[in-house]
């Protein structure tokens, strides 16, 4: 029996490459170049499976491809926006993600933006690494004080939880949430959390904010010029999550008029490509989109994807199944 042929998108770790090689008829891209439309479309045509990454838009016109083949979209990551997922459920596609393995990593991520936006680490090597640095000084580079302070999250899933446990647990920090539905009432009980009735009371209060909610039009611009205007001046705002929920123009122009102190973010609206006004801002801490990568994290997401693989060939339900 011909094994089934599978097309990933991106290059991936080594030992999940070698697992998928053991298992499957699999092109691999070994120049991890991101694949074209054209080759999309070829690949939903000759191969069985797709694994792409969210970084690979798989839009209704890539799905809706003459003598489409694909049957399973295996996506490489928690996220699942890159998809369009009303066309994939009219195609009878299964699509999956990788949910749980990324939950640490990414909440560790959060923390050090935190931090590194607090304590103007990201302005202090620039200046370091400029050679103008003339030595201590009793005013240089005063930040803010982390321990103590007040987090707020937007979205309370399972990394918003990770990073309120290391916040709450190791810097003493207080717990403000907002997130629509009812969460686990230990958990809350257990990082002394306090639920915000709105999303403006929560802006208005945190002394950092960190957005963990998904992407999509639900949540696009939900952090916009006039929330950021609630924000306290020393106030700080993280993104780990996805880069259209914050307003590009309205951030810069709150960093530009202090509107708050500072910013932190790994996502960011079309990356790769960036708003050019943000290269040009001292209080802001930018990482290219590295909140999963560990090489413990993207090996396990890697196998996950596998899983599911495994599961929906052998005719079994892949764990991890969105539609």
């Amino acid at each position: 029996m011909n094994k089934p042929k599978v097309v990933v998108t991106r290059k991936w770790p080594v030992a999940v490459e070698n697992q998928l090689k053991a298992r499957f008829d699999v092109q691999l891209n070994e120049t991890d170049q991101p694949m074209s439309v054209e080759a999309l479309k070829h690949a939903m045509q000759t191969a069985d499976a797709l694994l792409p990454t969210v970084t690979d838009a798989i839009s209704a016109d890539v799905m809706n491809v003459a003598a489409r083949q694909v049957q399973f979209i295996g996506n490489f990551g928690v996220g699942y926006n890159n998809i369009d997922i009303n066309a994939a459920q009219q195609q009878g596609l299964v699509v999956t993600n990788t949910p749980h393995v990324l939950t640490d990593c990414t909440a560790d991520i959060a923390m050090l933006l935190l931090l590194m936006s607090a304590r103007r680490a990201a302005e202090a090597e620039r200046l370091l690494l400029s050679g103008n640095w003339t030595g201590w000084g009793p005013t240089q580079l005063m930040g803010q004080k982390v321990t103590g302070k007040t987090l707020g999250l937007i979205g309370f899933g399972r990394i918003a939880q990770a990073m309120a446990k290391k916040a709450h647990h190791g810097f003493g920090m207080k717990i403000l949430f907002y997130v629509p539905s009812e969460p686990d009432s230990a958990i809350v009980e257990d990082l002394q959390a306090v639920r915000c009735q709105s999303l403006d009371e929560l802006l208005s209060e945190a002394h950092f904010v960190s957005v963990h909610c998904p992407g999509g039009a639900a949540t696009r611009h939900l952090i916009n010029e006039q929330r950021l205007q609630l924000m306290r001046p020393s106030a700080h705002l993280i993104n780990t999550a996805r880069g259209d929920v914050v307003d590009s123009n309205a951030l810069i122009k709150a960093l530009k008029a202090g509107w708050i102190a500072g910013a932190g973010l790994d996502v960011y609206e079309g990356e790769p490509q960036i708003n050019p006004e943000f290269l040009s801002l001292n209080n802001i801490t930018l990482l290219p989109h590295i909140g999963s990568a560990s090489e413990e994290t993207r090996i396990a997401m890697g196998e996950r994807v596998v899983s599911n693989l495994v599961a929906y060939f052998d005719g079994h339900e892949p764990a991890d199944r969105v539609v």
